[in-house]
């Protein structure tokens, strides 16, 4: 039987991390609210914007869009998109088996470098061989979760989308975390640069699926919209993992306070065992010495 002192102390230890575990459940929750209003607004905007530009990338020639140029893959670019911090469950460690398997799977011929945004995805793929080398693609961006804006996300975006046409890679690929409800998050792969043509879902081959009436001209649109668009399909990316982020941690939470309840119930009643077997040793011993005596 376990030592009293010892089971008193474990019952106030996991007291203690159940307390831990509870307040981040309900910072999470209070976090997960902004978060999810901020890419539900943000869904219908993105999601049509981006429809209008795959449908336009669509009707250009290969020499009129320098972002929908098919180039043969030589160089490409993998944007990983984490969290920060940790204690949120297979949040991280899906993204990032996702990131291998694409690079394994489909680039295995090809000069692979990895843009981690998030320092749990910095942290890993530091230690590999898919470091940026000889370019000036901002690092360290594991900041743009403490300020999520549009006008901090700009920068970046920009920067990919001229380095993608200045050939200095041939694609570039999204991976996240898409947001669903505060219990499941959809490993996301996405296609950013070239703009992929849409996909018509009854052959599922590649067509135009509506006409669109272009307003001034469809060079103003090339030169104005499609830089726009794939700057606000980055701020989406973003904002659906950092929603993501928030829901997963606070279903960890939730299952680690609830788990918590259930040990220290257990401890409890290990306690009481260990308790009640150390007073029937004592009456024992009383019972035994007075019997000693009477002999």
């Amino acid at each position: 039987m376990a030592n009293l002192k010892e089971v008193r102390n474990r019952i106030t230890s996991v007291s203690s991390t159940q307390q831990i575990t509870s307040a981040m459940k309900m910072v999470s929750a209070a976090k997960l609210r902004r978060a999810q209003d901020a890419i539900v607004q943000m869904r219908p905007y993105a999601g049509k914007l981006k429809e209008i530009l795959e449908n336009l990338s669509a009707s250009l020639d290969n020499s009129d869009g320098i972002y929908s140029k098919q180039r043969d893959l030589k160089n490409v670019l993998i944007i990983v998109i984490t969290s920060n911090r940790g204690l949120c469950g297979g949040f991280n460690a899906n993204v990032i088996k996702a990131s291998s398997r694409l690079i394994k799977s489909q680039y295995g011929g090809a000069k692979v470098s990895v843009l981690a945004i998030g320092k749990k995805a910095a942290d890993y793929f530091k230690k590999t061989e898919y470091g940026i080398v000889g370019t000036d693609i901002p690092r360290n961006l594991n900041e743009m979760f403490d300020n999520l804006i549009f006008s901090n996300v700009v920068p970046v975006a920009e920067k990919i989308m001229s380095l993608f046409a200045e050939g200095q890679f041939d694609r570039v690929e999204l991976v996240y975390n898409q947001f669903k409800n505060a219990a499941v998050q959809i490993t996301t792969v996405e296609q950013y640069l070239p703009v992929a043509a849409p996909v018509n879902d009854n052959t599922k081959s590649t067509s135009l699926v509506k006409d669109y009436i272009f307003e001034p001209n469809k060079e103003f649109i090339v030169a104005d919209l499609i830089p726009r668009s794939l700057k606000v399909q980055l701020f989406k990316a973003l904002l659906d993992s950092h929603a993501a982020e928030h829901g997963a941690r606070m279903t960890s939470m939730h299952k680690a306070t609830d788990n918590a309840g259930s040990l220290i119930k257990e401890l409890k009643l290990t306690y009481n065992k260990a308790r009640q077997a150390a007073i029937t040793n004592e009456i024992l011993e009383i019972v035994g010495g007075a019997e000693a005596l009477n002999a």
